[in-house]
């Protein structure tokens, strides 16, 4: 990691790849990451640990499952909408689908290590990146 100043605008700048973070720096064991993202990510969940997310540019939506479980055993889902500047923790354990309609661009902070689709997810579609986070020098 860099001892200079990060431009969190530049650092996106440095790639085009969709659900593909990047880490931008490191604070004690956990990783600071940027990534560009539309459409639609995966359901997952994280087990063991919340994952933080702000939006840098655009508007970012997470569905959740944390309600009750509804008429087919499923839990009940809601969208949360974060515009550009806001905050959400999606809390350890919750199954969560984040997507991006007309494209944002986020930053996540998480344990170094935590993969990009949890530890339990539906199948990864081709679009997205299985990943604990590309260096930002990453193609």
């Amino acid at each position: 990691m860099t001892h200079e100043p990060i431009v969190l605008s530049a650092a996106l700048a440095s790639f085009d790849a969709l659900w593909s973070p990047r880490v931008v720096t490191r604070v004690n064991d956990y990783d600071v990451r940027v990534a560009k993202v539309a459409g639609e990510h995966v359901w997952h969940s994280h087990t063991h640990t919340d994952e933080f997310f702000l939006v840098l540019d655009g508007e970012l939506h997470i569905a959740v499952r944390d309600g009750a479980p509804g008429p087919d055993g499923g839990r009940a889902e809601r969208v949360v909408v974060l515009p550009r500047g806001a905050v959400f923790v999606v809390p350890a354990g919750i199954e969560h689908r984040p997507s991006a309609p007309a494209g944002a661009s986020i930053l996540m902070f998480e344990p170094a290590g935590t993969s990009s689709v949890g530890d339990r997810h539906d199948p990864v579609p081709d679009h997205v990146d299985v990943t604990t986070g590309h260096s930002l020098t990453h193609p």
